[in-house]
């Protein structure tokens, strides 16, 4: 099966901010776009408070809303990208596992989030985390209210559209576990926007120094911060020898990497994080780092599963 941009709906505004963001990264790939809406009947009861009556709601109305949610996306998406290749359907199932399936037919899924919240983060409902842990290809989340102006900078006179440059692209990467398929999507995102690449390195120094920092020798903490420059220097030249019209900064920073990566994502067009494959059903299956991005960052999130 051909490669698409799969887009999850649910009717939410943050789901059909994820089909716009989805829409344009597939022109940018030259990809059809996929939307898909999980049905699951449930025998939903509505409470009515002016008629003092709780009903059930009729499954023929929710098989015709079920229908339309990706139908009216289509549409109105064609309406702005006339270019575009789209199609629309529904799938059953359970909603993760669902769209976890519909992610392994697909170069990149797509889910919307609820948007910033009480503590300045994503709300990352259920079925998102859930569809996030499980995939095997990667996934992007969009917050509610995204628009395409957002990724871009504000020209000279301070106005900003979808005609201004990209805001660069924010890579955070882990030197003790660096992957190919990682850097290969941040460096081919910025390639894609024709915009910078900001990778980002959070390390901490030695235990023993954990509580007094100042007690560590002058030039050992030189020595310690050249050493982690000069590895990250050396995992990313490879890659800029193959996209070499990407221009790279690189930030190699003492603290936690969740903390520099939400800092970064006030200025970036998304942020490029990594989810290790875990194969056990116990425990967290996103990791920490990613985890705190998902929920803290304000800009697009891509979770890219690796080994």
């Amino acid at each position: 099966m051909s490669r698409t941009v799969t887009a999850g709906l649910d009717g939410s505004p943050e789901s059909l901010a994820a089909a716009d963001w989805a829409a344009r990264e597939a022109l940018r790939r030259g990809l059809p776009l996929r939307l898909v809406h999980v049905y699951e009947w449930q025998p939903y009861s509505v409470y009515a408070p002016l008629a003092g009556a709780v009903a059930a709601v009729d499954p023929d109305v929710q098989q015709r809303w079920a229908e339309s949610v990706p139908r009216d996306a289509a549409a109105e998406l064609a309406r702005r990208h006339p270019d575009l290749e789209i199609s629309a359907g529904l799938v059953t199932g359970r909603p993760a596992a669902a769209l976890a399936a519909a992610a392994e037919e697909s170069e990149l899924l797509v889910l919307g989030s609820r948007g910033l919240g009480a503590l300045a983060g994503f709300l990352v409902g259920s079925v998102a985390s859930a569809t996030v842990a499980q995939v095997t290809r990667p996934v992007v989340l969009v917050r509610a209210g995204e628009q395409g102006k957002d990724e871009h900078r504000p020209d000279l006179d301070g106005l900003v559209s979808e005609y201004t440059p990209f805001r660069d692209v924010v890579l955070g990467i882990d030197l003790a576990r660096p992957h190919d398929d990682l850097i290969a999507f941040a460096f081919e995102a910025a390639a894609l926007r024709r915009t910078g690449l900001r990778v980002v390195h959070g390390w901490n120094l030695p235990a023993s120094y954990g509580f007094n920092p100042a007690a560590m020798a002058l030039d050992l903490a030189h020595e310690l911060t050249a050493a982690q420059a000069k590895a990250l220097t050396e995992a990313l030249a490879p890659w800029r020898a193959k996209y070499p019209a990407v221009e790279v900064v690189e930030h190699s920073l003492v603290g936690g990497a969740a903390h520099h990566l939400v800092e970064a994502a006030a200025d970036a067009s998304l942020v490029v994080v990594g989810r290790r494959v875990r194969h056990s059903p116990a425990g967290l299956h996103i990791g920490t780092v990613t985890h705190a991005v998902l929920h803290h960052a304000n800009a697009p999130v891509a979770v890219v599963p690796h080994d």
